[in-house]
């Protein structure tokens, strides 16, 4: 083991600091530790970094015994609970460590004796207001720097005491020595010992005098001390008022500067000045909006958002189209949600009676330990959906029915529907792809990987207005196609395929593919992705999941798109946590919304009324700075339902959706056996049940591969060729039953696409194409 440089430990105030090497067990030994004394406590860390945030151990010397062994250990000990064996590098050095415990001990133990004898003491009156307070506070602290010294001579009192003890000891021993009669030199140099031992407790009692004149000579002074604090305090009170002032006349200065010339509206348009003239008085709600102004806000983003001038806000319902057409808004203004509400097409005066009443709560999640390393062990590097994983690790749902959640905020699809803005529509698409992860934060389960030809239907037709379909298209990379419709306008699409990676101490899913959101009455044709959803302590601690990475959400029609980026959790980072920023552009790259809030919580945006480059950020990059109008709600997440901690944190959605139902398709996930023997809680029987539906599915694979090898003549080695194109797309050798694959027009993109059908075999019960899987 490596030594430091200087071992010697260095005294700071009133901690003395050093290393020590303490005896940890008979293999490791002596282990080096560094040690800190403060306060009457002994703590020790196993490196000086530690001291931030981990202590190791702590003794208090009040109670504590020390003896020496020898010359170099020596033993702290407070009665048997703890024991600290201790090794210097050096006799000096275990020697200024006993000298310095010792004197912390007697000071421990006169600091306990004076608290337990202030019990009695009467009560101090209260502090006065005013110039009596400050006056108060001073000779307070006057007093507190007075016991302080007084402490300190204390301190050297205890030490002259130690001095004389060991000064007797030694000169005893030396009286002892004499009586020997050894040589002449031997007298000479044990009277020479004595004479410097007597020296030396002769100048400790000096520097102890010297000490108490000195203390004497500060009681003596107290008063013109206590008169320099009041003069002190006095200045700085009338330094804080001074500033104080000044910064509010600068902030009027810079708002009065920001109204007069950053927005100049008659001079950037004539023309939209005369027209705008005739009508400056604003509505009463504006008015009230004038003096609300808002912290700057640094987004990770890239962007500033700042308070746009008060003028804006004064702008009266006429001049809107004004406005709008200086920043490049739409004609119409934002959806008003009170108007959705009050119109008979509006998605709450549709809603009727529920045709049944859904269940609010499913069987508590059995309470069964297993060690997740013995399985995950042996699997690092191997993607998720080819480990063998028992039931204890899912959740009673199926990756179809997870995603059929993304419907929970269907409302958000409903508003932007109505929408007469595209700019406006996009903002209200983008809360939906963020509120789709919002039912991730708790939910550390994994779904249970559907089998090929799965599906699950999804009917809200009379209740919400939509009705859903899931299919699973492939099983080797797993793939699930979905399709959405609803009666107010808009249809969703998306076919997902994951791809996870276990790193050791983290889980990694990575989903491929898109989602399409079509909205009938504008054409508005939009696209996003998905970001990476990481899951932490795989191994140790509390499961907690994150999402990270940016989306494009772009209107393949007009060109607009909104940038959304997801900050990864920081430890380090000063922003909120799962914190989502985004930038709602035209398609010249002119900023007209700003969007900002966490996943897990809520999204607000905020009308941009002008943007221009600010200063350069922290890492060289220029940052842009937005003004903008008040930001408004988009997206807030519902509350879970009660009890949810012990029903996997499933959300009232997600709490119907295993739910029998009669009329579905025989390859429903609701019939999914291993999965409703795991949400009734017997999941020994489900494991059983997983593993049985498993081994079919791969037996049907290789039926199904041996078909294929017969119609194409192909000889035996040559069987994997089929599964695989050549453009590693996956090919299962199967063909979807309610799914195609086809080339979106808009997009490009090549994607399973819904191709109609099951809702009408559904009405007349006709299941005969759906393949035996269960």
């Amino acid at each position: 083991m490596s030594e430091p440089k200087a071992l010697t430990p260095t005294p700071a105030g009133d901690t003395y600091k050093g290393w020590l090497f303490k005896w940890t067990n008979y293999i490791k030994g002596y282990q080096r530790r560094w040690f800190v004394l403060s306060n009457g406590l002994l703590s020790y860390y196993r490196t000086q970094a530690e001291m931030g945030h981990t202590c190791r151990g702590t003794i208090n010397l009040a109670t504590a015994n020390i003896a020496v062994e020898d010359s170099c250990n020596f033993v702290i000990s407070n009665g048997g609970a703890q024991t600290y064996h201790l090794k210097a590098s050096s006799e000096v050095e275990r020697q200024r460590w006993i000298t310095a415990l010792e004197l912390a001990k007697a000071k421990a133990v006169r600091n306990q004796a004076e608290s337990d004898d202030s019990g009695d003491e009467c009560p101090t009156s209260p502090p006065t207001s005013g110039q009596g307070g400050g006056a108060r506070n001073s000779n307070s602290e006057v007093q507190s720097t007075l016991r302080t010294l007084g402490s300190k001579v204390e301190d050297l009192s205890t030490c002259n005491d130690l001095i004389a003890k060991h000064g007797s000891a030694l000169q005893r021993s030396l009286s002892e020595l004499e009586g020997v009669r050894l040589g002449g030199d031997t007298d000479g140099k044990i009277r020479q010992v004595t004479e410097r031992a007597t020296l030396f407790r002769i100048t400790s009692n000096a520097m102890i005098n010297a000490c108490r004149d000195f203390l004497s000579l500060a009681q003596a002074h107290s008063k013109r001390w206590q008169k320099a604090l009041h003069s002190e305090r006095d200045q700085r009170i009338r330094l804080e008022e001074t500033l104080e002032q000044l910064a509010k006349q600068h902030n009027h200065l810079e708002r009065a500067f920001r109204g007069a010339t950053v927005l100049p509206l008659s001079q950037s348009n004539p023309a939209l000045d005369s027209k705008s003239s005739g009508s400056v008085k604003g509505d009463a709600s504006d008015e009230d909006d004038e003096n609300e102004f808002f912290d700057a806000m640094e987004d990770p983003a890239g962007f500033i958002t700042v308070p746009a001038d008060p003028k804006y806000h004064r702008r009266s319902g006429s001049n809107v189209s004004c406005l709008s057409t200086e920043t490049g808004i739409d004609d119409q203004s934002l959806c008003d949600e009170q108007s959705l509400g009050s119109n008979p097409e509006s998605p709450q005066s549709l809603e009727v009676e529920p045709v049944r009443k859904r269940r609010t709560k499913i069987p508590d999640k059995p309470n069964y330990s297993l060690n997740l390393w013995s399985i995950m062990k042996n699997c690092i590097g191997k993607e998720l959906s080819k480990i063998p994983m028992p039931v204890n690790f899912n959740e009673p749902i199926s990756m179809l029915q997870r995603l059929s959640e993304d419907l929970e905020y269907y409302e958000l699809l409903d508003k932007a529907a109505k929408c007469q803005s595209s700019l406006e529509q996009l903002c209200y698409v983008a809360a939906f792809t963020v509120s789709s992860y919002s039912t991730t934060v708790h939910r550390t389960g994994k779904p249970f990987n559907p089998l090929l030809g799965e599906t699950y239907e999804l009917d809200r037709l009379r209740e919400s207005g939509y009705r859903s379909l899931c299919e699973q298209v492939s099983h080797h990379p797993p793939a699930a196609a979905h399709h959405a419709i609803s009666e107010r306008g808009w249809t969703l699409r998306q076919e997902i395929s994951l791809a996870s990676k276990f790193r050791g101490k983290y889980l990694s899913i990575m989903p491929l593919g898109s989602i399409q959101c079509m909205f009938e009455k504008s054409n508005n044709h939009y696209s996003w992705k998905k970001v990476t959803t990481t899951v932490h302590n795989i191994i140790v601690g509390k499961l907690w999941i994150d999402q990270s990475g940016e989306i494009d959400v772009v209107n393949h029609r007009t060109g607009d798109r909104c940038h959304l980026k997801f900050a990864p959790y920081s430890y380090f980072s000063r922003d909120v946590a799962r914190k989502v920023t985004g930038v709602v552009a035209d398609k010249e790259g002119k900023a007209h919304y700003v969007l900002s809030g966490t996943w897990d919580e809520k999204m607000e945006f905020s009308r941009v009324m002008q943007s221009n480059k600010g200063e350069n950020g922290t890492e060289g990059k220029q940052k842009t700075v937005y003004q903008t109008l008040k930001a408004k709600e988009l997206w807030k997440k519902n509350p879970l339902p009660e009890g949810a901690e012990t029903m996997y944190y499933f959300s009232s959605l997600a709490l119907t959706l295993n739910e029998p139902e009669e009329g579905v398709a025989p390859t429903d996930s609701r019939r999914r056996p291993d999965q409703q023997l795991m949400e009734a809680g017997r999941w020994d029987e489900a494991n059983a049940e997983k593993q049985r539906l498993e081994e079919k599915q791969r037996s049907v694979r290789r039926e199904r591969e041996r078909e294929a090898q017969q119609a194409a003549n192909l000889p035996e080695e040559g069987a994997e060729g089929v599964e695989v194109a050549e453009d590693g797309v996956h090919q299962d050798n199967y063909e979807a039953m309610w799914f195609e694959r086809t080339e979106d027009a808009v997009t490009g993109e090549s994607m399973h696409v819904y191709k109609g059908g099951y809702w009408e075999a559904k009405d007349h019960g006709s299941w005969d194409v759906c393949p035996d899987i269960y």
